[in-house]
């Protein structure tokens, strides 16, 4: 089989399943190792895919909002991994804000029952802490997006401008060095969240970096914490060594990056 009949077929089969390993091309195509590196390396290069540790996924369409629903289907063990890390930093007693992203939502489902109090605008993962007694929830109100499942609106910035808590974790879809950017709604939530807490933490796997929407909300200047799945590159560390911004990464898997 050549290369590129392989590549479509990798291709096809990412979009069935939305994530691929190393072990299933080698198993599938009957190739080697290094062939399936080679593989994704190409596909790497067309912007076909992202590679993760050990394998790969298929990038977002950009400027692309898809439903809440849609976006829980490719909550990757990178983000799973992130909102874990997350979660530790949350200590008992403390007051914290959720926001509404699926990256986020990850940090919910590892609270296990600490004893603390959430503020947030996501119908999601207010449902899902609701099931922690330890866990007070206060749902932010507003107007509700069906779709992606979160509270927005004017009522919503306005209560938020009331609290001063210990940490907000923010998920973002677009970050470069010059700051944030999401829907001007979701945008505007953000920025107050972020304007709300003694701490702000942001998460965002490694295939944010670099990706713009139409609002930018934010700087830097607000950030305490990035926690992302892949050690970026010089240029990004020299910055956030720069803006005092602790970079926090989660421990790897067993399974190795190609």
């Amino acid at each position: 089989m050549f290369q590129e009949e392989r590549m479509q077929l990798i291709i096809e089969h990412l979009r069935k399943h939305n994530r691929i390993s190393a072990e299933e091309i080698v198993t599938l195509f009957d190739v080697s190792r290094d062939t399936a590196r080679r593989d994704l390396i190409k596909l790497e290069e067309q912007e076909a895919i992202i590679r993760t540790r050990g394998g790969a996924i298929l990038p977002s369409p950009p400027q692309e909002f898809r439903s809440y629903q849609e976006r829980l289907k490719y909550v990757s063990e990178e983000k799973r991994a992130i909102g874990k890390l997350a979660a530790a930093l949350v200590r008992s007693g403390e007051t914290i804000i959720l926001d509404s992203s699926t990256t986020v939502q990850a940090c919910a489902e590892n609270l296990n029952g600490k004893s603390c109090t959430v503020i947030t605008n996501s119908l999601h993962s207010a449902e899902l802490l609701s099931n922690h007694t330890a866990v007070q929830i206060r749902l932010l109100g507003g107007k509700l997006d069906k779709e992606q499942r979160y509270v927005y609106g004017t009522p919503v910035i306005e209560t938020l401008s009331h609290y001063y808590v210990d940490k907000v974790f923010i998920g973002i879809g677009g970050l470069t060095l010059d700051g944030f950017s999401a829907s001007e709604e979701e945008g505007k939530i953000k920025h107050q969240m972020m304007k709300s807490a003694k701490k702000v933490i942001v998460l965002a796997d490694h295939s944010k970096m670099g990706r713009r929407y139409g609002y930018r909300f934010a700087d830097w200047t607000l950030v305490d914490v990035f926690i992302t799945d892949q050690m970026p590159n010089q240029e990004w560390i020299d910055f956030l060594t720069e803006q005092q911004v602790d970079l926090l990464i989660p421990e790897p898997t067993q399974e190795k990056e190609l």
